[in-house]
């Protein structure tokens, strides 16, 4: 790359970002560290930053600071060594782990990988409906409910269906019988023949054990295939017993373990 340049995009600005990102994801499972669904999750935060690497006026990569990871995805065939080289102006000390992008001199992450998991579309039956303006309070409060120390609001979900991720994001909802939010899932699709992507996931913890989980992941699921998604993926620790099953139940299997860079101890 010779004239390889980072450009830093508001959330209003990231229409390249994602239209490079669905164009390089694979028919099975995403590649790299980002899915267009990373990053339509993260621009729920009004001052999200997200970096497109141009060369010779076409974008070669897409990345953003997820805490003290760098999470990028580069286009095939694209120079890793020089979007390393020019990513360490970002790679500050606390910046300490990389995923997607290989850095020089740092260390692969051997214990505790993620395990990427894809579902191939098929027929099936869920309690599941979709999540309008009138949900979005039930919609974060399943969300709130599930992860400890979450910030999602109604605010940050407007931010996000408004943002230029919003088309890609389909959210499915399940009630239990009395009409309390238990569990709800957040797809992104990728265009036709592309992998979709679950992120996030959750189930109130007062609803669990009952398969609302499992009917919120196949109504994601299959609305991202009627959209004509290839296949759904979903990325998780492989430390979260509990969320493995749940997927497996939905008919996922492991297609690959991911283990990001991290910088070498002293």
């Amino acid at each position: 790359m010779t004239s390889l340049a980072r450009h830093r995009l508001s959330p209003a600005e990231t229409g390249p970002a994602l239209r490079a990102l669905c164009e390089w994801t694979p028919v099975d499972a995403p590649g790299g560290g980002l899915h267009p669904g990373d990053v339509g999750w993260y621009l729920r935060f009004g001052d999200a930053a997200v970096f497109l690497w141009i060369d010779d006026a076409v974008p070669v990569a897409v990345g953003f600071l997820d805490g003290p990871v760098l999470r990028v995805t580069a286009a095939p065939g694209a120079d890793l060594g020089a979007l390393a080289a020019d990513a360490e102006e970002l790679l500050e000390p606390g910046n300490d782990w990389s995923d997607g992008l290989p850095v020089p001199g740092w260390e692969i992450k051997q214990e505790e990988p993620w395990l990427v998991m894809s579902w191939t579309p098929r027929p099936v039956s869920s309690r599941a409906a979709p999540v309008d303006a009138a949900d979005a309070a039930d919609r974060v409060l399943v969300q709130r409910s599930a992860f400890t120390g979450s910030t999602f609001t109604v605010e940050r979900w407007r931010a996000m269906k408004g943002s230029p991720a919003g088309g890609l994001a389909v959210e499915a909802l399940v009630r239990t019988p009395a009409g309390e939010p238990a569990a709800a899932a957040t797809g992104w699709f990728a265009g036709v023949g592309r992998c979709g992507l679950l992120e996030p996931v959750g189930t109130h913890p007062d609803h669990r054990g009952h398969g609302y989980g499992r009917d919120a992941v196949l109504g994601a699921c299959a609305v991202l295939a009627d959209r004509g998604a290839s296949a759904v993926a979903v990325a998780t620790p492989s430390t979260n017993a509990a969320a493995v099953a749940l997927y497996r139940s939905a008919g996922f299997t492991v297609v690959r373990e991911n283990r990001d860079w991290v910088r070498a101890r002293a």
